[in-house]
């Protein structure tokens, strides 16, 4: 079993999964916007691979750009499924390679989670895991039922509050989590209970129901993974948060594992933006208001961009002589602009947190 972090481990390593395809890949796709993940499933195609992509058939703010991914990927010689609109969302992110290994991600496809937020991925080839991830995918491009045949395999609505209570109520010593949104009653109430009863129970991120026994602290970046480490040598990484809406109405996909390297791992990166984040947590609350300065900085610089496809095509020509590559130069324009403003907005708010640590605000 492999860990991914993000930011850090970035793309790389799912583009060389896909290069290594000799069979199949298969792929469920929530938000998606990384050109080279889609050149190379492209390629995968091209030389015979039988790729299949799951697409949600919506996302918040986002669906007119998946039928454009949809009929991109239908052009490239990709087999595309839609999945069913049973559920609020179809919010999981995988990539099965040849059947043999599985990537299952807290991440989406897109340059915000890999490179401007902290999340994590794993990268394994136990045979009876990813069965069971195939089991699943086989299921939803059918829009069929699917019964769980494991139960460290968390998927929502079906088994995830089940089998995440078991896991949180199982600790004895301590709960670190990653969680963007803790909302849900139930949940709550086992982490209430767990701090109660002894364990320290620390959240990166929120708890909307604040109390004395569950310490919170915000991430120093943008947070975009469902993670917690229990006492130190068992793990759960999903794209599931514990709140309602996120275990009893959307599908949505997690693993429960032991790895001793992979556990120690996540532990350590923990520890180091649970210290980051006090520091983070200070700045933002006595300095002054940050993300709105950096939207508006960014959002300006984003608009003042001058087209960048014509010159895109002008380097890629000089670098490497006339591509074999055709270039939509409306999906250029979105996905530079996107990703300068998110660095923009990055820089931006370092830099306005530096000057008020610093100054003393």
């Amino acid at each position: 079993m492999k860990l991914l972090v993000q930011p850090g481990d970035g793309i790389l390593p799912l583009i060389k999964a896909i290069n290594s395809a000799r069979k199949s890949v298969e792929i469920a796709i929530f938000r998606f916007d990384r050109g080279q993940v889609e050149q190379a499933l492209a390629r995968a195609a091209g030389r015979g691979v039988f790729v299949h992509a799951l697409i949600a058939y919506t996302n918040r703010g986002g669906e007119r750009n998946l039928r454009k991914l949809e009929a991109r990927m239908l052009e490239a010689g990709i087999t595309v499924a839609r999945t069913a609109d049973d559920l609020a969302r179809y919010h999981y992110k995988f990539v099965i390679i040849d059947r043999a290994e599985l990537h299952l991600l807290g991440y989406n496809f897109t340059f915000l989670d890999m490179e401007h937020s902290r999340s994590f991925g794993l990268i394994t080839e136990n045979r009876r895991i990813v069965q069971e991830a195939v089991k699943l995918f086989e299921a939803d491009t059918k829009r069929q039922s699917y019964a769980p045949g494991m139960s460290t395999l968390v998927v929502s609505p079906v088994n995830a509050r089940k089998q995440l209570s078991q896991f949180l109520k199982a600790a004895r010593k301590e709960l670190l989590i990653y969680d963007p949104e803790v909302s849900d009653p139930g949940m709550v109430r086992i982490l209430e209970e767990r701090a109660a009863a002894g364990v320290d129970v620390r959240l990166i991120g929120k708890l909307t129901r604040r109390n004395g026994g569950v310490n919170v602290r915000k991430c120093h970046m943008r947070l975009h993974t469902r993670t917690i480490v229990r006492d130190g040598d068992h793990a759960f990484i999903g794209s599931q948060s514990l709140r309602e809406m996120e275990l009893e109405k959307r599908r949505e996909l997690g693993l429960i594992f032991r790895d001793r390297k992979a556990v120690k791992q996540i532990a350590e990166t923990f520890e180091e933006d649970w210290e980051l984040g006090e520091k983070y947590s200070d700045a933002k609350d006595a300095g002054p208001p940050v993300n709105k300065v950096a939207k508006k900085v960014a959002k300006v610089v984003a608009r003042e961009l001058p087209p960048v496809a014509p010159v895109l095509e002008v380097v890629v020509k000089e670098v490497a002589g006339t591509p074999d590559l055709s270039i939509d130069p409306k999906q250029v324009e979105e996905t530079v602009k996107e990703a300068v403003k998110e660095a923009v907005k990055e820089a931006v708010k370092d830099v306005v947190e530096h000057v008020s640590v610093h100054n003393g605000h």
